[in-house]
């Protein structure tokens, strides 16, 4: 009995087998949806046996795994278009510092005595102390005066961030010519590479918010931190080399150190400049905004890119020949202590201009002075500039021109705003300067009327 149950179970598993037909299974392999491949394909029928086919190789899938290493998940549909360029040049850049590294801590370590037998432990740790307190209170110092203004400028600090590192490994190269002076020397170096330090940090942070299309921020700077140590290593090596090959030939040295520090600069500039950020600062506001008022339409990030002006030198040059660009022209979160009677006349004369804003702006010498009112959200901040951007246009025409300005604020601010999302930028906020005045009005009424 127990035979012929099992004839029938078996004789059932057959008939459902024939009845299930084939089935086939594909494997895909990927960091995510967009970069999947197939990698093997496994057929079974009723009739014959497992069959699979495999793609790909062995050595490709590992290489794709250590290329995991060293690049976000999901790359390259988890990152912007521009991270790619910018990565290329800051790597170079990279590598071309840790070389001259071990150029200029070979001087360093000579000058302080590394080698000789007249110098004292006691006397190299020390002066190795005191720039290592150099750097960190220039640290502090370069934090309280600038530490606001990375976020809005983070290409021109990129910039002054590796000018100032180079300034420090030339001191360091320096410091054996002078030894009279080497204490100084050498906190001046320190101090100029603790400015490296803090501004380099802060903008690497804000562009890797700008690189995390899939808020992966934490991924990426993760992935950074494997292409940076890769690139410590390679550098090093190729600097220990360099150092062994110039030793005692101070021209050579001389020679290596400035070339490579012009291909440094040169890889710095050109990975900012293929930077498009779609933040809003003063400079990127004020180049859209005059392109909205005579165009209608909007740049994309790409194209405003082109027109930043990021060289750090270039904004004291210009203050040298007394030439402002259009955003200078507008002082946002002016102090209300500094305002004077006729001032005074003048706001209670606009104020119907600003009735149902927290802010109201000043045009005075020129220039439109914005007051904002301490309960200001970031969106009346980002109002306020693009309406003192306005407001000093329209200054260049007429004499006074709140009228016009208001109108335009009533009659276009949101479509400018909403052909800006259109187009990719983040307008929830203006990365400006720390706001520390602000200001709280009442007013009375009056009898004159407005021109």
């Amino acid at each position: 009995m127990d035979s012929s149950r099992s004839r029938s179970a078996a004789a059932t598993e057959a008939a459902e087998a024939e009845a299930a037909g084939w089935v086939t299974v594909e494997e895909w392999a990927g960091s995510s949806a967009a970069a999947l491949s197939r990698t093997a394909v496994l057929t079974a029928s009723p009739s014959s046996s497992l069959a699979s086919r495999r793609f790909g190789s062995r050595w490709g899938r590992v290489g794709g795994r250590l290329l995991g290493a060293f690049v976000p998940e999901g790359f390259p549909g988890s990152v912007t278009p521009d991270y790619v360029p910018f990565q290329m040049w800051d790597t170079l850049q990279g590598l071309s510092t840790y070389i001259r590294a071990m150029l200029s801590t070979q001087a360093l370590l000579g000058a302080i005595g590394v080698g000789e037998k007249s110098a004292t432990v006691i006397g190299a740790t020390f002066q190795w102390f005191l720039r290592d307190l150099t750097g960190m209170l220039g640290g502090i110092l370069f934090t309280f005066y600038q530490g606001s203004n990375l976020d809005s400028n983070a290409k021109m600090w990129r910039l002054v961030a590796d000018f100032m590192n180079d300034l420090g490994m030339l001191m360091d190269l320096l410091s054996p010519l002078f030894p009279s002076s080497l204490i100084v020397i050498m906190c001046l170096g320190s101090l100029s590479r603790s400015f490296t330090g803090v501004a380099s940090g802060a903008t690497r942070a804000a562009l890797t918010q700008h690189f995390a299309l899939a808020n992966n921020a934490a991924d990426i700077s993760a992935k950074e931190g494997s292409q940076e140590t890769l690139a410590t290593m390679l550098g090093m090596g190729l600097g220990m080399l360099l150092a062994h090959v110039t030793r005692g030939h101070a021209f050579g040295v001389w020679v290596s150190f400035l070339s490579l520090t012009i291909f440094h600069m040169y890889a710095n500039y050109k990975a900012v400049q293929s930077l498009s950020l779609t933040t809003l600062n003063y400079e990127r506001s004020s180049i859209m905004l005059q392109y909205f008022m005579d165009n209608g339409e909007v740049l994309t990030p790409q194209q405003v890119s082109k027109q930043e002006h990021i060289l750090p030198f270039w904004s004291s040059w210009r203050k040298l020949l007394r030439i402002k660009l259009p955003h200078e022209h507008v002082h946002l979160g002016a102090k209300a202590s500094r305002l004077t009677h006729p001032d005074l006349l003048q706001i209670a004369k606009t104020r119907p201009y600003y009735r149902n804003e927290n802010y109201f702006l000043l045009d005075k010498g020129g220039s439109v002075h914005i007051f904002i009112h301490k309960q200001a959200a970031a969106t009346d901040i980002l109002m306020s500039f693009i309406h003192g951007l306005v407001l000093a246009h329209l200054m260049q025409k007429s004499k006074s021109g709140h009228a016009e300005a208001r109108q335009w604020i009533d009659e276009k601010y949101n479509t400018f705003i909403s052909k800006l999302q259109v187009e990719g930028y983040s307008t929830e906020r203006l990365l400006s300067h720390s706001i520390v005045w602000r200001a709280h009005w009442v007013h009375g009424p009056s009898e004159e009327k407005l021109e």
